[in-house]
């Protein structure tokens, strides 16, 4: 019962972080112009820099254990990174290419299966990762908000209300793992590099592109500041 109390608080957690995300965009600040170019690349580059992280110290590492260092992980994350391609074209062709938000969607439900696994084999990793998801989440929300709110017509509420109705998604995917996955190790660690292989892509299709900007360093500090961040909440975790 504690780990399943801590599998909601956690998942619930992480995913208002993306309506939060969205609050944040709906700041109109100072000076619109910068908001628009300067900060907005980025927080799109600490996104990338985060997800990147979570990709590095968490989903890989603990997905190769999971598999026991099989050269199966290969494929695996192979066949995630196709699978999200496939998935961006189909929706790219119908004319509903939405990077940032559909990125926000593919990687959180697949690391929200991987946290509802972690917590019944690894509580202080899956809290690490609830936490990463959680601030992934937040520059996900804001730049999906902005690409939400120009497909809702400038409608702010909408915008947010179907932002908000994103966040059961990670509960019941937390669900589904710690119920069915816990118990199969492989599976999970799977599912992790899956994951791992779709936001590798999206980094370099999607967000990195989108937070370039000539001539400013903001950007290309925030993706290292993101990856940092991960890191140094691994090195807590593991040495605390």
């Amino acid at each position: 019962m504690h780990e399943l109390v801590a599998l909601l608080l956690l998942t619930a957690a992480a995913g208002v972080c993306i309506p939060v995300g969205g609050l944040f965009a709906r700041v109109k600040l100072l000076f619109p112009s910068w908001l628009e170019r300067e900060f907005r690349h980025f927080i799109i580059a600490f996104g990338g820099g985060i997800l990147l992280g979570a990709v590095s110290v968490v989903l890989v590492p603990q997905g190769l254990k999971s598999m026991h260092n099989s050269l199966w992980a290969i494929p695996v994350m192979l066949t995630g990174a196709l699978v999200f391609f496939a998935l961006e074209r189909w929706l790219g062709l119908r004319r509903r290419a939405s990077p940032q938000l559909m990125g926000m969607v593919l990687d959180y439900i697949p690391e929200a299966i991987a946290l509802g696994g972690l917590v019944a084999v690894n509580l202080p990793m899956a809290t690490l990762l609830a936490c990463l998801i959680g601030l992934q989440n937040i520059p996900e929300g804001f730049n999906a908000y902005r690409e939400l709110h120009k497909l809702n017509h400038n409608n702010a509420r909408r915008t947010l209300l179907t932002m908000c109705l994103l966040v059961p998604l990670g509960p019941v995917a937390g669900l589904i793992g710690y119920f069915f996955l816990s118990a199969h190790e492989a599976i999970l660690g799977a599912i992790m590099l899956f994951a791992s292989g779709g936001v590798i892509y999206l980094i370099f299709q999607d967000i990195a592109p989108q937070s370039r900007l000539s001539k400013h360093w903001a950007p290309p500090i925030g993706a290292v500041l993101g990856f940092c961040l991960a890191l140094f909440s691994e090195m807590v975790v593991s040495h605390g």
